[in-house]
């Protein structure tokens, strides 16, 4: 059997489909895995003698600074002819899969071209659904812009027509249902690929060591912070750069207080790379902070699951389009036995962060310095908050993706299998 994996995103960066396409290899099916350039794939994909990888060159107009608005769809629609060109240049040479499955979004022109190019009888075309493509446009263009409708649209078309829909939540499963006319939309919870494992004390505290040391972060009593991030527009980077200066101040008062008492320095690493960066590097140097060290830098796929198994919390900024998706950071924290700070959006996200029990939300910037100063106000001593949130954030780890990738995609993807 054969199957096609089209992910229009950096491939190195959509680990969902790099899971989904480890798992259908794992399972005997030669995978051709369709996505765009950049960032290098995990060795254990690119060494994975049954998936052949095809990465195109994407088409970026509508990313260059200044484009938005009318400005941004025509340069959208510009990008879009571009990428089918190339996109149905590709997928016209593959041979004839048994499975084609597609993230969403983006959904234009990924799902017109696939299907125009791959449909063919017997061939079985689910779409993994990890948001909603045209509420994402609309944090550019406004929910009642034309381009939006129309996505809306075509998004609510191919949703109907495909044999399966796979989603990140049981909100999301719902509105497909409900909105879109789907029937039985399948839920596949983003989880923990194997490399993400809790780290054992020692291993811990020499990563710990020589990762400040890379950072330029010298002192006595060190909490490490690692938020993950692709650096895209659904992400609050506002609310951390807000937090800064209320949690120095705090700290500074919490220390003149009484003669002696020292709050730990705080590291917080945002990883990732992508189109916002420059700008908010440039905003982190300026922040008046002397106690809370921000820093970005981009982790090579084998040292990502280290650094996050290293960290005292995990901070997660994103504030969802739709309100029904949930974001994979999360499950790589918990599967570290790392708890989550996350901002809270909606329903959806406590489907996975429970407040409390495995991580804690917050909605603004003076609560998240708030939160901050709580949990680290004794460290590293006594800790009673922080470690009730690990042991919920090791329990939210399980099942992992394997397991729940066998229990719960496998059977929309491979029927018959």
């Amino acid at each position: 059997m054969r199957a096609v994996v089209v992910a229009l995103g950096d491939l190195g960066r959509s680990a969902r489909m790099l899971y989904h396409a480890q798992a259908l290899a794992a399972n005997g099916l030669d995978v051709d895995l369709v996505g765009f350039e950049g960032t290098p794939l995990p060795k254990a994909v690119a060494d994975d003698l049954r998936i052949k990888v095809r990465r195109l060159n994407p088409a970026t107009l509508r990313l260059r600074r200044g484009v938005s608005g009318s400005t941004y769809a025509v340069a959208g629609l510009v990008d879009a002819a571009r990428l089918s060109l190339r996109l149905w240049r590709t997928l016209r040479t593959l041979r004839r899969p048994d499975l084609v499955l597609i993230q969403n979004p983006p959904a234009f022109p990924t799902l017109a071209v696939a299907w125009f190019s791959l449909r063919r009888r017997g061939v079985r075309f689910v779409i993994d659904w990890h948001n909603l493509g045209y509420t994402l446009l609309s944090l550019r263009l406004g929910q009642w812009h034309p381009a939006v409708r129309l996505a809306r649209w075509l998004e609510r078309r191919d949703a109907r027509r495909v044999e399966a829909n796979l989603c990140v939540s049981r909100g999301l499963a719902a509105f497909l249902e409900s909105r879109f006319g789907v029937q039985q939309a399948r839920v596949l919870y983003d989880r923990p690929a194997s490399a993400f494992v809790p780290m054992d004390r020692a291993d811990r505290e020499r990563l710990r060591q020589a990762l400040f040391t890379r950072l330029g972060v010298h002192g006595g009593m060190v909490a490490f912070i690692v938020c993950p991030t692709s650096w895209t527009e659904d992400e609050d980077f506002d609310l951390v750069i807000g937090a800064v200066p209320r949690l120095e101040e705090r700290i500074r008062g919490w220390e003149a207080a009484v003669v002696g008492r020292r709050f730990p320095d705080l590291v917080i690493l945002v990883t990732g790379d992508g189109a916002r960066r420059a700008e908010f590097e440039r905003r982190f140097a300026g922040l008046p902070a002397r106690r809370v060290h921000l820093r970005a830098r981009w982790l090579e796929p084998e040292d990502y699951p280290r650094v996050v198994g290293s960290a005292d919390l995990g901070l997660c900024l994103h504030r969802s389009s739709s309100g029904l998706d949930i974001p994979m950071k999360v499950a790589d924290l918990f599967g570290a036995g790392v708890p989550v700070c996350a901002l809270d959006y909606g329903v959806c996200l406590a489907e996975r962060v429970r407040h409390g029990d495995n991580g804690l939300l917050f909605s603004t910037a003076r609560q998240l310095s708030d939160v901050l100063f709580d949990l680290f106000e004794t460290f590293p001593r006594d800790q009673p908050l922080l470690d009730r949130l690990r042991g919920g954030a090791r329990k939210s780890a399980r099942p992992t993706w394997e397991l729940g990738w066998a229990r719960e995609a496998k059977p929309v993807l491979l029927p018959n299998l």
